[in-house]
């Protein structure tokens, strides 16, 4: 029986994902692969290196800084979450990655990212975090505010545009029993945006374009898709019990603080159900 984790995105709504895997920890729920969107790549990361409390910790400390992230990051370098700080100097120097115990575990780590040519998902799997930090970079690029990310002659933004809760891959890829960690609670439905901006931005990337402004209807059927397949017992998904109101790019540490608690609690009430669903 092979274990798959799939981690939604949502900026720092995954302070709520970082709660649930600080209790994964706890409870040493035993994970083969992990394919995580955005902050779900970032905040999951550490997951496999063993660092509870981590992304919470650096984020309470440095999410107000102006060199982690905000207009001034914007004006200043052309991206809203500071490449130079948050990426490097975060993770390398102030708050270190254990890499060592990353690259010494068993479970497969992958990071969805959308082609900003093709509009399609790829997933690139992660052996190294200090040597790929291009790669978090690229899944959690946030488009508008933003500048593309290049790997490998490849242009990429934000993986959550073209595959936001990417469970058909984690199927895909073999797994049997899936947990499903989510950001939003169970009746949030994403609504149709604005598609001229889209078009005026990304004139030159017509397929990144349709991928943006069908995001919404994906979007909505994953998430009734995966309703379906945990009333059959098929998944197991932890969402929020509740709405906790934060703004994408947060600042207020007593607000990311009751996020990540809030998963803190949830998955405490769930982990006697989710070993079950493991064992079963």
């Amino acid at each position: 029986m092979k274990v798959g984790l799939v981690l939604e995105g949502g900026a720092m709504r995954g302070m709520y994902t970082a709660g649930v895997l600080d209790i994964f920890l706890d409870h040493q729920i035993p994970v083969d692969g992990i394919i995580g969107v955005s902050a779900g790549v970032l905040f999951g990361v550490n997951y496999v290196s063993k660092q509870r409390g981590r992304a919470l910790r650096y984020n309470l400390k440095y999410a107000g800084d102006k060199r982690y992230m905000g207009i001034h990051s914007l004006i200043t370098t052309g991206n809203i979450v500071n490449k130079d700080f948050a990426y490097y100097e975060v993770p390398f120097k102030l708050d270190l990655f254990d890499q060592e115990t990353f690259a010494s575990s068993k479970t497969d780590f992958y990071a969805t990212v959308t082609n900003v040519d093709s509009g399609k998902a790829e997933y690139i799997k992660i052996t190294d975090v200090y040597k790929q930090m291009e790669v978090f970079r690229a899944t959690s690029a946030m488009p508008f505010v933003s500048k593309i990310v290049s790997l490998d002659n490849k242009k990429y933004l934000d993986g959550g545009i073209a595959d936001s809760i990417p469970v058909d891959k984690c199927h895909e890829l073999g797994y049997d029993k899936i947990i499903v960690v989510l950001t939003r609670p169970l009746e949030y439905r994403k609504k149709k945006t604005n598609t001229l901006v889209p078009k005026l931005v990304y004139r030159k990337y017509p397929n990144f374009v349709e991928a943006i402004n069908q995001r919404y209807q994906k979007y909505n059927q994953t998430v009734a898709k995966i309703a379906k397949l945990e009333k059959e017992n098929k998944i197991f998904v932890i969402r929020p019990s509740r709405t906790v109101p934060i703004k994408r790019l947060e600042k207020d540490p007593e607000r990311l603080q009751e996020l990540y608690d809030l998963g803190v609690v949830d998955s405490k009430k769930r982990i006697d159900d989710l070993i079950n669903y493991l064992n079963d």
